[in-house]
């Protein structure tokens, strides 16, 4: 295959994504490994052995490739291509883009999965061409990626967005980062999952959730019964919509963005997951002056299902630092420059 190119790769709780696309983005190949990556010192194997699968797959390989964009859960610093923390994967500590240049001899850059879908989807101009908006992510974790000014925001710990952590419910229950009551242990698919579970063991009735084994039940059962009418079911799927426009209102007081864009496997549910987070922005509408200025109707929208923004960010951050590549290193978003030996 002739010319270079550019491979993104999005790492998630339950899955590793890639896409094969040329400089330009034109897509030309991909692949999905639905497993998890494994223990921090399996994954630069997991994820070269799926990019190598899908290369393959596109009729190229290794040596087609320019440069590596790779978008992971937890705190990423993006300069050093380091992961300090990924709660919900149980890394710590972990020189990804050392360990990944070492086995496939090709330069990486490594970011936060939600800010590298936040700026693939500006990229592309979803949310009307909006240069402030933020991507919530609600799958396996909760994170947002923000857009203020068209330029990604990090943050000064490289922890802008993490709303996932934010205390939601002082009484709910203990987040696998070991808080109580974040919004990720109420509203993320592993706790919709939890909490239809922890119902039916304390009593609730549900005929179509209880017929389903307690360690295969996912949010997607949830939400299924939910939009066949199951009671259980829909009391579930209301409060995380609750909860879910109250992380919107906060995105937006907090950072003035123009659009909120929801995506995430727990958002395929569609209308059914639409709608009752627009019925309690509505409320919240309703009820304060300032709210309904903040929150026109148009304030959140979700990606078309099938629409994978965590891969196609991925394809940003690595198309962004070959253009910004000075022949010594590559260079970030922000300036930042990563050196390759």
């Amino acid at each position: 295959m002739s010319g270079p190119l550019v491979v993104g790769v999005d790492v998630g709780g339950t899955k590793i994504a890639v896409l094969i696309a040329t400089p330009d983005g034109a897509i030309l190949g991909q692949s999905v490994r639905a497993s998890s990556v494994g223990a921090q010192d399996e994954a630069a194997e997991a994820i070269a052995s799926t990019i190598e699968s899908a290369l393959a797959e596109a009729g190229a390989s290794v040596d087609d490739v320019a440069i590596i964009g790779v978008g992971v859960p937890g705190r990423v610093d993006p300069v050093a291509g380091h992961v300090s923390i990924a709660v919900n994967l149980g890394w710590t500590d972990l020189d990804l883009r050392a360990a990944l240049e070492a086995r496939l001899g090709r330069p990486c850059v490594i970011e936060n999965d939600a800010r590298a879908a936040a700026l693939g989807l500006h990229h592309r101009r979803v949310a009307g061409g909006a240069d402030d908006i933020a991507y919530l992510a609600v799958g396996t974790g909760i994170a947002a990626g923000v857009i203020l000014g068209g330029r990604l925001h990090r943050g000064s710990r490289g922890l802008a967005g993490e709303i996932g952590h934010a205390i939601a419910d002082a009484a709910g229950p203990v987040c696998t980062c070991g808080q109580r009551g974040c919004l990720e242990a109420l509203v993320s698919g592993p706790s919709i999952a939890r909490r239809a579970t922890l119902a039916l063991a304390n009593g609730n009735r549900s005929s179509r959730l209880a017929a389903i084994p307690a360690d295969r039940l996912t949010a997607r059962d949830v939400y299924e019964a939910a939009d066949a009418g199951d009671p259980l079911a829909v009391q579930i799927v209301e409060d995380v919509g609750r909860r879910l426009a109250w992380a919107i209102h906060l995105l937006v007081m907090t950072y003035d963005v123009e659009r909120v864009v929801l995506g995430g496997g727990v958002s395929h549910a569609g209308d059914t997951f639409m709608a009752p987070i627009q019925r309690e922005l509505d409320r919240l509408r309703a009820a304060s002056p300032i709210a309904g200025e903040l929150l026109p109707r148009n304030v959140v929208e979700p990606l078309p299902v099938g629409a994978d923004a965590g891969v196609l960010g991925a394809v940003a951050i690595a198309q962004q630092a070959l253009q910004r590549d000075d022949g010594f290193g590559v260079r970030l978003a922000s300036g930042e420059e990563v050196r390759h030996a």
